[in-house]
């Protein structure tokens, strides 16, 4: 008895699509939290946290993209498809910096001080690149019929 929805990709993708759209908020939320006293473990690794989830939960719909790429293909041209992935990749490129950058955020001093800043910025970048994601995915579903590999006979 299968208890995961067919295609998961759908469900997946919606946390990292939710997780671009508040870490700007965050990002910026935790460094104006910084400067008026709050300590940066705390407030810093919730932001950081976030990033890794995304980065995380970005992969995880990567791989169900990859895993339902077969079925679609039969239904949408192929170069739909290689423009939403190389979208992913570039969204996955772009989070995985940021957490690196992140992650020097920890750093005492003016080093970590700019990379928070860095990070909080690079986080617009992060929801640019979701937002393309998304939209090009959008496009397979309701441009290119994409759905239709699961909805209509003969499908998967």
């Amino acid at each position: 008895m299968d208890f995961l929805p067919t295609p998961l990709h759908p469900l997946i993708v919606h946390l990292p699509i939710a997780m671009t759209v508040l870490l700007p908020l965050f990002g910026l939320g935790a460094l104006i939290a910084i400067r008026r006293g709050a300590r940066v473990l705390p407030v810093w690794g919730l932001v950081t946290a976030m990033v890794a989830l995304t980065l995380g939960s970005g992969l995880l719909a990567k791989e169900t993209g990859e895993d339902e790429e077969d079925a679609v293909e039969k239904v949408v041209a192929e170069q739909s498809i290689k423009t939403h992935e190389e979208a992913a990749d570039a969204f996955m490129v772009a989070t995985g910096v940021v957490l690196v950058i992140a992650g020097v955020g920890f750093v005492r001093g003016g080093v970590g001080s700019t990379a928070r800043g860095v990070a909080a910025a690079g986080t617009l970048a992060v929801l640019y690149m979701g937002y393309n994601v998304g939209h090009t995915g959008g496009q397979l579903v309701y441009r290119d019929g994409a759905a239709s590999a699961y909805t209509t006979p003969g499908g998967r």
